[in-house]
């Protein structure tokens, strides 16, 4: 019974907190911008008390720039005054809302993934991420992938079939040996023990059976490509013979298409998976179709009729789920009963591969998410960087999701009150929000 009262006590306790910077770490990067700052008025000083008479036009419009950097420079510092970092506690999310033997409590989330051009996004690069969203550690549920070409490319859309086929062999593998990257190409190119941790000993055999499935996908990934080379003078053709709606890029209609879901599609374990749809948004000469902006609205218009998740996360085809917790690290922010309906969004932090090991051009961008980020977040919250991020769904439409139950046709009750096919038409930029 104290072991109840306990783990209860637990559970009322916040999912996340702040965790200030070490004075000892940020004091001397603080002493260092105040001498910088005071080096910088010495220097205006020095320049207003000594113009230059002869010049005296350029010598004014010269202090005027120099001016304005100064003061670009301070605004720079400000957010990096004060940094936080943020932990979460997983372990109270799952006694409050995802307790074992019971039904799951944790709320749905939609995943958006865009993709436009697939010769210049590989298929291969948008099934790995695909995959990664399909593998995460969540009910399946509650999880729902949505994938938006905006290219109405026919390659895309049977990569996309090829991948949640293969998707039936890849996500029970993941979660029965808790493998992390759950992007494949990823997972099988690290040069790290594979075997550290494991202890089941059927983990080498299937491992190796499950590296050939993949070989074999990026075969018949490969022949997609190659065939995708030389379109047809007549247009690409389905199965049955019927035209592809998108031979014309752009001026085609709306086109779904759910690959998996609670209606079917089980993994070869018999389990559900999460579900997987396409899209291609219609587009008509004369439109402004606001690119990634309105392939981002229809998204969520579309997937306000199928699922209606309360939380929406959306990634480039080229960026994979790199922990597969992070959705319910998300949650923790998100479902917090103190400041949970403050948090309009989570933003994840972007980490990059095949990047040399002392990275000389710079492209990590530490400086960006882990100092310029970490800063902001201690003012007030960080910026939406396009891509990665835990969207709060009420907080685009300014009130709660209505409830749909009809099933989905071409007309939609969603709000705004829209029509799917003709979803580009009159699309706004998203707006932008901020973490408080």
């Amino acid at each position: 019974q104290k072991k109840m009262y306990i783990l209860m006590d637990e559970a009322r306790q916040p999912l996340s907190r702040k965790v200030p910077i070490p004075s000892s770490l940020i004091n001397p990067y603080r002493m260092i911008i105040v001498i910088r700052l005071v080096i910088v008025c010495l220097f205006f000083h020095y320049r207003v008390m000594h113009p230059v008479h002869d010049a005296f036009v350029l010598w004014l419009i010269s202090v005027i720039c120099e001016i304005w950097f100064a003061m670009s420079w301070i605004l720079d510092q400000f957010p990096k005054w004060f940094p936080i970092e943020r932990e979460t506690y997983l372990d109270r999310l799952t006694l409050r809302f995802d307790k074992e033997g019971q039904p799951s409590q944790l709320a749905p989330v939609d995943f958006f993934v865009s993709t436009v051009d697939p010769a210049k996004e590989p298929p291969l690069v948008t099934a790995n991420t695909i995959l990664s969203i399909l593998a995460v550690d969540y009910p399946v549920d509650k999880l729902s992938c949505y994938v938006s070409d905006d290219g109405a490319a026919m390659l895309t859309f049977e990569g996309l079939s090829e991948t949640s086929e293969f998707a039936k062999k890849w996500v029970p593998f993941c979660k029965k040996y808790s493998i992390e990257p759950r992007a494949p190409e990823w997972y099988f190119q690290q040069k790290i023990d594979y075997l550290k941790d494991k202890v089941v000993p059927n983990f080498v055999r299937d491992r190796r059976a499950m590296k050939r499935e993949y070989e074999e996908f990026k075969i018949r990934i490969n022949a997609l490509v190659a065939k995708a080379q030389k379109v047809p003078e007549e247009g690409w053709t389905m199965q049955d013979g019927t035209p592809w709606p998108g031979n014309n890029v752009r001026d085609h209609p709306g086109m779904i298409q759910v690959f998996l879901g609670q209606s079917g599609g089980l993994d070869v374990e018999g389990n559900e998976l999460p579900r997987l749809v396409y899209v291609s948004r219609e587009k008509r000469p004369g439109y402004n179709h606001h690119k990634k902006a309105g392939a981002m609205n229809a998204l969520v218009r579309v997937s306000a009729v199928l699922t209606n998740a309360p939380y929406m996360l959306n990634l480039d085809c080229d960026h994979y789920v790199n922990n597969s917790k992070a959705v319910k690290e998300a949650m923790c922010f998100m479902m917090d009963p103190l400041v949970g309906k403050k948090v309009c969004y989570v933003q994840f932090p972007q980490r990059f591969d095949s990047i040399d090991r002392h990275d000389r051009y710079a492209n990590k961008n530490v400086v960006f998410f882990d100092i310029n980020m970490k800063g902001l977040d201690g003012i007030q919250g960080p910026i939406y960087v396009g891509t990665g991020c835990v969207f709060r769904r009420q907080a685009l439409y300014g009130y709660d999701a209505p409830k749909t139950k009809k099933p989905p046709s071409r007309t939609c009750n969603c709000w705004p009150k829209c029509e799917i096919d003709e979803a580009a038409a009159g699309i706004t930029q998203l707006p932008a929000f901020w973490l408080f």
